[in-house]
Formats: structure tokens, C-alpha cells, sequence
């Protein structure tokens, strides 16, 4: 069996690595929440994550930040009330590696514990 997505290492990429394409992604994709995240012009995720209430939000944002220096791999983060908006992609080759996807699992993974409900 295939190992998860969440569960796998967050590789760096080269400034020699192409962007995925639509059919380099696809599998990603299905393993992550589809009610929260969107490829964006096949060059970026979008998510968009609900809460309860800001506090909830502020720790889900929190913890994010605490994974994304532990990977050095930092989304855009937009926090407010009751929502936590992501965009993610690779800078160095200027859109989307195995590595955003990863990330987006863990962040799926994270939301579990403050998900409405």
C-alpha cells in the first residue's frame, strides 16, 4: 500500500524541476479535502478552512506556521474570523510541486482537530 500523502516527506525541489501539470497532479489532488482546496490557473492551491470562531482559527494558523518552518515550505496565509484562507505554490519554479500537495495534506490533517461541527 501506498504510503499517504501526509505521511510523506516534504522534498525540496531545483530551479531544474518543471511545475506539475494537470495530469503531474492529479493524483495529489484526490487525497486531499476537496471541499477545501482548488488548483488555481495550474499554478497554485487554494483552500479556504472553517472554524468556529477566531480563536480556533488563530491556533489552526499557529500551527501551520510551526509546520511550515519545520519544512521550510511557507504558505500565504489569510486569517479571520471563522476562516483561514490558504494559497500555495513553489516560488523557485513558480508553481506546483509534490511538495505543496504534502503540505496540504498535513494542513487537512491539522484542521481534523478544529473542524466545526
Amino acid at each position: 500500500m501506498a504510503q499517504r500523502l501526509a505521511d510523506q516527506a516534504c522534498e525540496a525541489c531545483t530551479s531544474e524541476d518543471e511545475p506539475l501539470s494537470e495530469e503531474g497532479y492529479a493524483e495529489y489532488l484526490t487525497e486531499l479535502d476537496d471541499e477545501v482546496w482548488e488548483v488555481v490557473e495550474e499554478h497554485h492551491l487554494e483552500g479556504t478552512y472553517a472554524f468556529e470562531d477566531f480563536r480556533d482559527a488563530l491556533e489552526f494558523t499557529y500551527e501551520v506556521g510551526e509546520l511550515a518552518e519545520e519544512e521550510w515550505h511557507h504558505p500565504d496565509l489569510h486569517l479571520q474570523w471563522g476562516e483561514v484562507r490558504v494559497e500555495m505554490w513553489t516560488h523557485k519554479i513558480d508553481g506546483l510541486h509534490k511538495s505543496d500537495f504534502v503540505m496540504a495534506a498535513r494542513m487537512d490533517r491539522i484542521h481534523d482537530d478544529y473542524a466545526p461541527e
